[in-house]
């Protein structure tokens, strides 16, 4: 009995290992670049209806400061709202937030979604532990992967590429990498104008 208890105790602990990482994956740093002042900053798990408490609470996020937002459970898929001084509000739903390490809220000043209205250009990070020999990222609307984004080069693990796209046609592009050991891995639809970083695992 003794040693059956023991055992379940090592799995608890194990899965919680295993867990713990991923209760981190979803965090990230919201960069305000609106020239607005933002009072209030709310973000919750898309399957769920209601907002929750506002995250900075009594303080504010000035024009050109970042807030590191720590959601308080581990979902991915968020929705995120903001509401500036005078009291105007805007939302962004269904944000992959466990694929990113920042979003940046506006463009380069004014109003609250240039990025948003269709500039799908991000930095593609390599978060695998493993290097990467070829990336090829294309627009979701489009039928073929294109060329090899690396080239003669590779992606160790850490190391970064900024991906250009056209802007305006789609906010939704679809990844292939290949590692060194061969293997591949494909995502398809991501949406990248809301974000600056994409981590790719």
């Amino acid at each position: 009995m003794r040693a059956r208890l023991l055992l379940l105790f090592g799995l608890l602990l194990g899965v919680a290992a295993w867990a713990s990482p991923a209760a981190a994956q979803n965090r990230f740093n919201l960069v305000n670049n609106t020239g607005q002042q933002i009072d209030e900053i709310y973000v919750s798990s898309s399957r769920v209806s209601s907002w929750g408490p506002d995250f900075l609470g009594r303080n504010v996020l000035p024009p050109g400061q970042s807030f590191w937002v720590q959601p308080p459970f581990t979902d991915c898929v968020l929705d995120i709202r903001v509401v500036y001084q005078g009291g105007r509000a805007e939302e962004r739903r269904q944000v992959n937030a466990c694929q990113l390490t920042t979003i940046v809220w506006g463009g380069s000043g004014g109003g609250g979604s240039s990025r948003q209205a269709g500039n799908p250009s991000f930095r593609f990070v390599n978060q695998g532990g493993q290097v990467i020999n070829e990336l090829y990222v294309s627009l979701s609307t489009e039928q073929n992967w294109g060329p090899d984004r690396l080239g003669q080069n590779t992606l160790p693990p850490g190391s970064y590429i900024d991906v250009r796209l056209p802007q305006g046609r789609t906010c939704t592009v679809d990844i292939r990498v290949v590692y060194a050991n061969g293997r591949s891995v494909e995502r398809r639809g991501v949406e990248t104008c809301s974000i600056e970083a994409l981590n790719f695992r």
